[in-house]
């Protein structure tokens, strides 16, 4: 069977397993499967400071505006307490803004975390049903401020802090602990002064991949594609949103590059990069191990050093050594273009120097029916001109990385073609995280969340006034849904009396 047989039947079989067909031109670049999710060895040890996905787009319901949503924290179990998904206090947590194409930043707005503690001397994440942000059973809190720099020539111009104290949506522990979390998370959607609006806490992640890649492509069978690895797990998000003019440089220049990264204090006490997200996919799969830390602390000036890694990429060679689909003939300037300056005509900036940018084209309206493939689809106001929540960027790499833009039409894809959740329609569209309590309610309960009411004193500092003493609360880890409370108060009583009657 010829080698283009064979593609022929593995085009096909990924096809039924869901893949739309591809529609028309051009695409980004770059890199298949599974998002920057512990893409760098070192950062894959740190995941507070490790940046998941980077998406921009203008807002649908105010197109004269730009939503940014930058997420951390990959694999957030929603149970994974008693210590839960918090932002990092000794970290600078980064959007960068170039509105000119010089692969500078011109803006940016930089977030920095403090975490509140109520009674230290409680192990709980809250301390009853919470039902505000400034709930006092809400153990641990956060804040946070944003400074805005602008800058030239990658010297700092001015800053201004135009957020201070704002909170942030914590961990949504279980339908006990926090039985609206949509309230929550309302709550936490702070208006700024000049029309910008701001939002920090946990979301559900907005990924959507088939993650079994990772074992050589799919198992090389692909009998396991289809399934959403990410279902289920939750990231911490920064979303903002402002009035697009303030970002661009001018209404006739409407393309920014955006691309977040974290700073962390080192031994020194000094801070410096160790992780940054522009496009998807980048670091994950198109640099090699021996480049992805270098990436991870590099500015998007120095992107030459990282040239070959796109002109001869390492993914076509293996979907060619495993499936037989002959990798398109390097070097890929089909790829440079569109991964390195923007599609021109769509987001390419004027002047533009080559570096690796989410590139978003904020005079292009939203689309009234979104495409999942985005611009190979015809649907221009998508990845990779910004990457909305929605877009397949899994699917549109792949085909693209295939040589869907010298000829070689395919239907590549992971079959995972949409999020588990909806999006929300409005600021700041990532869904409600999934809660830590997940299942059925225990037996013996009745779902009844006045958690403080059935524990009276029992939560009250030790050394306070009004608990019993033959009363112990045993809390199970919180994460398994409201801290799991139990009182043995009438267990313990029995088991002294055992006790004394045995002496």
């Amino acid at each position: 069977m010829g080698a283009r047989s064979v593609a022929t039947l593995i085009c096909g079989a990924l096809a039924a397993g869901g893949l739309a067909a591809a529609g028309v031109a051009t695409l980004e670049p770059g890199a298949a499967s599974a998002s920057s999710h512990r893409e760098a060895p070192l950062i894959s040890g740190t995941p507070q400071y490790d940046n998941t996905d980077l998406y921009a787009f203008v807002s649908p319901d105010k197109p004269d505006t730009t939503t940014i949503v930058a997420n951390w924290i990959p694999f957030e179990e929603p149970a994974g307490g008693p210590n839960f998904y918090q932002f990092a206090e000794d970290a600078q947590y980064d959007i960068h803004i170039d509105n000119n194409g010089d692969a500078q930043g011109e803006l940016l707005y930089r977030y920095t975390f403090k975490t509140h503690i109520k009674n230290e001397k409680s192990f709980l994440y809250n301390t009853g049903a919470v039902e505000s942000l400034d709930d006092p059973d809400l153990n641990i809190t956060q804040t946070y401020d944003i400074d805005l720099l602008r800058l030239e020539n990658q010297h700092l111009v001015s800053k201004t802090k135009v957020a201070d104290d704002v909170p942030v949506a914590p961990s949504n522990v279980g339908k006990a602990s926090m039985p609206d979390y949509a309230k929550l998370r309302e709550q936490a959607v702070y208006e700024l002064a000049g029309g910008s609006t701001t939002f920090a806490g946990q979301a559900d992640d907005p990924f959507f991949a088939d993650l079994r890649v990772f074992d050589l492509l799919y198992g090389g069978n692909l009998s396991e594609v289809g399934n959403d690895t990410l279902k289920g797990y939750n990231v911490n998000s920064i979303a903002l949103q402002v009035p697009t003019h303030m970002i661009t440089e001018s209404p006739d220049q409407p393309i920014v590059g955006i691309w977040s990264t974290t700073q962390r204090k080192n031994a020194q006490g000094d801070f410096e990069q160790v992780s940054r997200l522009g496009s998807p996919l980048v670091n994950e799969v198109v640099n090699p191990l021996e480049d992805k830390d270098t990436f991870n602390a590099s500015a998007p000036w120095d992107d030459a050093q990282f040239l070959e890694n796109v002109t001869n990429p390492e993914l076509p060679k293996l979907i060619e050594g495993i499936y037989k689909i002959p990798a398109p003939d390097e070097p890929r300037n089909d790829l440079v273009d569109v991964y390195l300056k923007g599609v021109e005509g769509l987001n390419q900036p004027p002047n533009v120097r080559a570096a690796e940018e989410l590139r978003l084209n904020t005079s292009i309206e939203p689309a009234a029916k979104p495409k999942r493939l985005g611009v190979l689809d015809g649907d221009n106001a998508g990845f990779p001109n910004g990457r909305r929540l929605t877009d397949d960027v899994i699917d549109a790499s792949l085909q693209v990385v295939e040589g869907e833009l010298v000829g070689a039409a395919n239907d590549l894809g992971d079959a995972v073609n949409k999020n588990d959740k909806d999006f929300e329609h409005a600021f700041p569209y990532v869904a409600l995280p999934t809660e830590g309590s997940r299942g059925p309610l225990a037996k013996g309960t009745s779902g009844d969340n006045d958690v403080r009411s059935q524990l009276g004193d029992a939560l009250q500092p030790a050394g306070t006034a009004g608990g019993s003493e033959d009363t112990t609360l045993i809390a199970a880890s919180a994460g398994a849904g409201a801290a799991g409370i139990l009182l043995i108060g009438a267990g313990l009583m029995w088991w002294r009396r055992m006790r004394e009657r045995a002496y």
